[in-house]
């Protein structure tokens, strides 16, 4: 059966999977979303002996529905390949009471590999089904990891250019050099003056510019998203969540049909959406905790029920969750309003136009999967530092951040159910805050002194995607405001301005 995809916005806007892979933001502003989850199609037991690549097909095939096998197995067998530092692709560490499912052994050192490794393959396909002829322009914004991942992703992918949008001020220092020594003639760089929201808001103005598009249009080209936005980020996501399952069900940690808890550090909300939907495709979660840092719109969220963006801008250690404005929190609000476009587009409008929204009580209690909780700077500091000096184990800030939160959530609660939480990045990416976590000494240290440091003391080997930015050049430096960001896509794309 095929699955269609609805705009969250309009009802009457249905695509197929590859066209809403294609557009990656619908034209109303609205996400895709599938019509229907399908249930799972296998039995729960035949995942303990499924490799990562297997178990993808298995779900991916569900969603994405007008890709044949071969095109599909294809995009999987040329992403979930060497370019991984482990043939396990993800990796399941029990640490202490809790299993880690180590996201960061792609290419970038961070989770966003995990889709953005196939979201080339998934998009360069739907534009061949789809008979596209103009070159792609991938547009994102990044909070640090989406950027890299993506850049990595298509650099020199033939159709494409990719403009990358970063905080010049709220990302770490590996997490920047990465971007702005990325090569390809494909690519390109640009530091913004703001943070994240700023960026993401101005992404999102560009694709609803109508005329711009119009023009691009003339010009050979047209947009799509490599951000958690776009479905064939979010498709592949799903696929961790039943790898992990799988991986306990190998080792009898459960039995098939007994539920694992699912603990997720979110900013945009992406990555804990995909596990909500692998539950609501049968797969047996109990609950699903959200993370948050100090920039803890989504615990108050799901307190109060009322979301709002009107607060402080919190830089924090952990700079992929420092967000306000949640994205993907749109497809949990289309779903918990019974799917009803009208409704999800007026708490949007409310959110433009107010900075904040109220849900009813009847979607709050829609919400009892969820559970939230927030880890200040502090707590993030002394779950790695704790963690570090009891097992040798050595937490990034995010994951550290959800490590807290579920010890705090354990304590409260006191679970049966094995949690998995979602080790979003390699420590390696985060060495300053890291090792000042686990020692005040080190402060003193430059950022790749500190990455000896880290693997002196930890054991770990260096990771090729940090070695080879040691004495990479500089190959973006641009720096604007937000409100020059349509102008710079013009540039690059060698438009000239109106």
């Amino acid at each position: 059966m095929e699955w269609m995809y609805r705009s969250t916005r309009d009802a009457n806007n249905r695509v197929t999977a590859s066209q809403a892979v294609l557009k990656g933001l619908a034209e109303d502003g609205g996400l895709y979303v599938p019509e229907e989850l399908p249930g799972f199609d296998f039995p729960l037991e035949q995942l303990s002996g499924m490799s990562y690549q297997e178990t993808a097909y298995a779900v991916m095939s569900l969603l994405l529905t007008d890709y044949t096998e071969e095109e599909l197995r294809g995009c999987i067998r040329s992403a979930y390949d060497e370019k991984f530092d482990t043939p396990e692709i993800a990796q399941l560490r029990k640490v202490g009471d809790a299993f880690y499912l180590e996201l960061f052994h792609g290419k970038t050192i961070a989770f966003k590999d995990m889709a953005l490794s196939i979201l080339p393959y998934l998009m360069t396909t739907a534009a061949r089904k789809n008979h596209e002829d103009k070159e792609i322009v991938i547009l994102t914004a990044t909070s640090g990891d989406t950027g890299k991942a993506a850049l990595a992703g298509f650099a020199d992918v033939p159709g494409t250019r990719i403009i990358v949008f970063y905080p010049k001020d709220g990302v770490s220092a590996v997490q920047e050099k990465q971007m702005v020594t990325q090569k390809g003639a494909n690519t390109c760089v640009i530091g913004i003056h703001g943070n994240f929201d700023d960026a993401q808001s101005g992404v999102k103005r560009i694709f609803s510019d109508e005329p711009l598009k119009e023009e691009l249009a003339q010009h050979g080209f047209c947009f799509s998203s490599a951000n958690s936005i776009n479905i064939g980020r979010l498709v592949p996501q799903i696929v961790y969540y039943v790898y992990a399952y799988g991986r306990l069900l190998e080792r009898k940690e459960l039995a098939a049909g007994e539920p694992m808890n699912v603990v997720v550090p979110t900013g945009n909300f992406g990555n804990i959406l995909a596990a909500f939907y692998a539950k609501q495709m049968g797969l047996p979660v109990g609950k699903l905790i959200c993370a948050s840092n100090e920039n803890k719109v989504l615990y108050d969220f799901f307190e109060t029920g009322v979301y709002d963006r009107n607060r402080p801008f919190v830089l924090t250690s952990s700079p992929s969750m420092d967000i306000l404005i949640s994205s993907n929190l749109e497809r949990l609000i289309y779903r918990l309003a019974g799917n009803d476009s009208a409704k999800n587009a007026a708490l949007m409008q409310s959110l433009v136009q107010t900075g904040s929204y109220t849900i009813t009580d009847d979607m709050r209690a829609a919400m009892e999967d969820f559970a939230g909780g927030y880890a200040t700077e502090e707590e993030t500091a002394d779950e790695i530092r704790t963690l570090y000096r009891e097992t040798g184990y050595v937490l990034d800030t995010h994951t550290a951040v959800a490590s807290h939160v579920y010890h705090t959530w354990k304590r409260q609660n006191s679970p049966s159910a094995p949690a998995v939480i979602a080790s979003t990045a390699s420590p390696f990416k985060f060495a300053r805050s890291v090792m000042g976590a686990i020692d005040g000494k080190y402060a003193s240290m430059d950022d790749f002194a500190l990455i000896d440091e880290l693997a002196r003391i930890s054991g770990v080997t260096i990771p090729q995607a940090v070695e080879e930015i040691r004495t990479a050049p500089v190959l973006h430096d641009k720096v604007i405001d937000a409100g020059e960001m349509k102008q710079a896509v013009r540039e690059f794309l060698g438009i000239d301005s109106l």
